[in-house]
C-alpha cells in the first residue's frame, strides 16, 4: 500500500549528497546542517487534517441458549446475566474528500453500524450518515450530518502514474493511539491474488500499516492520495511490511457515484475470461504468458457488439497492460461510462485493437425475497438473475436461473451448505426460473429434495431429508 510519493521529489535533496556512485562500504557526509533537516513534516502539516477518525457503533443482543429453558426464564426475568444488549466499537480511518463533508473509508470499517461518526484531527467530533456502501470495493462513503462549514480535502492522485520503489506516507490510526504517520515504498502495483474484495488490484507498501489503519490514506510526496489503506498481511496481527490499498482511481469512482446519490454503476464486457498458463500462452503464441483468455461471449453484450470471440486474449486496457482476468476488471470498471475504450486483443497470433463501448449491464426485476417455508432453503435470500446480478456474484454472464444472495446465520439453507452465489437450477425435477417458482416448490413441501444448482461453474445435484 504506497502511493506515489514520487520517488524522485522524495529524492531530490538525497541525490544530492552524492553526485558520483558509491559502494555500499562508502559513508557521505552531510553537505550541509540544512541535509540534516530533511523532513517529511510539511506533507504530513498538509494532509493530516483531511484524515480522520472513524468511530462505528452496533448494538448486539446476547442470547444465552439457558433462556430457552422455561426455569431460566422464570428464574432470570429474562434478563440477568443471561440475557441483554450489548454495544460494539470499532475503530478505523477515513480521509474528507470533498469540502462539504464527504469521507471515504473502508465498508468494512463501518458494516452493520447503528451510529457513526467521525473525529478530526482538532479532536472535533461529527455526526454522519452512510451515504453509500460498495462491499466489492470495500469502500464506503460517509456524509457530515448538517455539515455546514468547509472541510479540508485531500486531492486524488492518478494511481495508475505509481512505481514501484516510490515513497509513500500511510496515515490513520492505529490500535486508536491516536492519528499516526509512518512511511515506506510502493513495493508493489498491481497485486491481484490478494483475496480482501472482488476488484483484486491493490498497491503493496511496506509503510508500517496496522488495525485502525483500515481506511486511512496512502500519500504520495506531492500530498495527493494514491490509495485507501485496506488490509495487512501479517501472522501476529501487527505490521509485518506487507500492507494493501486500494488504487485512488478505484477509489474515485465509488466517490463520484456518491456525489451522485446512487449505487455504483460500472462497465460491463459480457465476457468471461480465463488467466493465461504457460502452455496458453504457447497455444495463442503470446510474447509472455499473461493476459486474460475470452472463455465465452454473452450475445448482444458490449464484447459481441465489438466482435470479440471466444479464444481472443485481452493484453491492454488503453494504453495499460493486462497481466490476467483480475488486471483487466480494475482497468476495465475504472473508465467512465459512456462512449467506448480500445481493448489491445491477440487473435490468431496478431495484436489488434478493438473499441468496446462502456456501459452498464442489463438489469430486470430482482423479485428478492427470503424463502421461509420449511425446505433446504429456508432463511435464504434469492433474486431472479440478470446479466447484472450475474456481474455483481462474478457469474457466468450467460447463466439463468435463481440465485442465493445471502444466507441466513444458523437457517437450514446453511445448514444444508448454501453459498451466495449459488444458482437454483431446479428442485425435484421442476425447472427454477424465477424466484416465485422457488418459493412454490418450498411451500408445496417434500420429504425428499433433489435439488441441482450451479457453483464455480459446475452443476452439482444433492439431496436432503426432508
Amino acid at each position: 500500500m504506497t502511493l506515489r510519493l514520487s520517488f524522485v521529489c522524495a529524492l531530490a535533496g538525497i541525490s544530492l549528497l552524492a553526485v558520483e556512485p558509491v559502494s555500499a562500504q562508502q559513508r557521505v557526509v552531510p553537505p550541509s546542517p540544512e541535509a540534516l533537516r530533511m523532513s517529511y513534516a510539511p506533507i504530513v502539516q498538509r494532509v493530516t487534517p483531511a484524515v480522520v477518525t472513524v468511530s462505528a457503533a452496533k448494538t448486539v443482543e446476547n442470547r444465552n441458549p439457558l433462556m430457552d429453558d422455561p426455569f431460566f426464564r422464570r428464574f432470570f426475568g429474562g434478563g440477568g446475566p443471561f440475557g441483554g444488549r450489548q454495544e460494539q466499537r470499532s475503530l478505523g480511518s477515513g480521509v474528507i474528500v470533498d469540502a462539504g463533508g464527504l469521507v471515504v473509508t473502508n465498508n468494512h470499517v463501518i458494516d452493520g453500524a447503528d451510529q457513526v461518526k467521525i473525529s478530526l484531527a482538532d479532536k472535533r467530533e461529527f455526526q454522519v450518515d452512510v451515504v453509500l456502501k460498495d462491499p466489492r470495493t470495500d469502500l464506503a462513503v460517509l456524509r457530515v450530518k448538517d455539515g455546514k462549514e468547509r472541510f479540508p480535502v485531500m486531492e486524488f492522485s492518478n494511481s495508475d502514474e505509481l512505481q514501484v520503489g516510490d515513497v509513500v506516507l500511510a496515515v490513520g490510526n492505529p490500535f486508536g493511539v491516536g492519528q499516526t504517520v509512518t512511511h515506506g515504498i510502493v513495493s508493489g502495483v498491481a497485486r491481484t491474488q490478494v483475496g480482501i474484495s472482488d476488484y483484486q488490484f491493490f498497491i503493496q507498501t511496506d509503510a508500517a500499516i496496522n488495525p485502525g489503519n483500515s481506511g486511512g490514506a496512502l500519500v504520495d510526496m506531492a500530498g495527493r492520495m494514491v490509495g485507501i489503506n485496506t488490509a495487512i498481511f501479517s501472522r501476529s496481527g501487527g505490521s509485518q511490511g506487507i500492507g494493501f490499498a486500494i488504487p485512488a482511481n478505484m477509489v474515485r469512482v465509488v466517490v463520484a457515484s456518491a456525489k451522485l446519490g446512487g449505487t455504483v454503476k460500472r462497465p460491463w464486457l459480457g465476457a468471461n475470461l480465463q488467466a493465461v498458463t504457460p502452455e496458453l500462452s504457447r497455444e495463442f503464441d503470446l510474447k509472455r504468458p499473461a493476459g486474460a483468455v475470452i472463455t465465452n461471449v454473452t450475445a448482444s453484450s458490449p464484447a459481441a457488439r465489438a466482435g470479440l470471440k471466444p479464444g481472443d486474449v485481452i493484453v491492454a486496457v488503453g494504453d495499460q497492460p493486462v497481466d490476467d482476468p483480475n488486471a483487466f476488471n480494475y482497468r476495465f470498471v475504472t473508465h467512465s461510462l459512456g462512449g467506448s475504450v480500445p481493448l489491445g486483443i491477440v487473435r490468431g497470433g496478431r495484436e489488434i485493437k478493438i473499441a468496446v463501448a462502456l456501459e452498464t449491464a442489463p438489469e430486470t426485476a430482482r423479485d428478492e425475497i427470503v424463502i421461509k417455508a420449511r425446505s433446504p432453503f429456508t432463511g435464504a435470500k434469492v433474486a431472479n438473475l440478470s446479466p447484472a446480478l450475474a456481474d455483481e456474484l462474478q457469474l457466468e454472464s450467460s447463466s439463468e436461473g435463481v440465485a442465493v444472495l445471502e444466507v441466513g446465520e444458523g437457517t437450514l439453507a446453511q445448514n444444508f451448505g448454501f453459498q451466495r452465489g449459488d444458482v437454483v437450477l431446479s428442485v425435484n425435477n421442476a425447472k427454477i426460473a424465477k424466484t416465485r417458482d422457488l418459493e412454490k416448490v418450498a411451500e408445496a413441501g417434500a420429504r425428499v429434495w433433489r435439488v441441482v444448482i450451479q457453483r464455480g461453474g459446475q452443476q452439482i445435484s444433492a439431496v436432503f431429508g426432508g
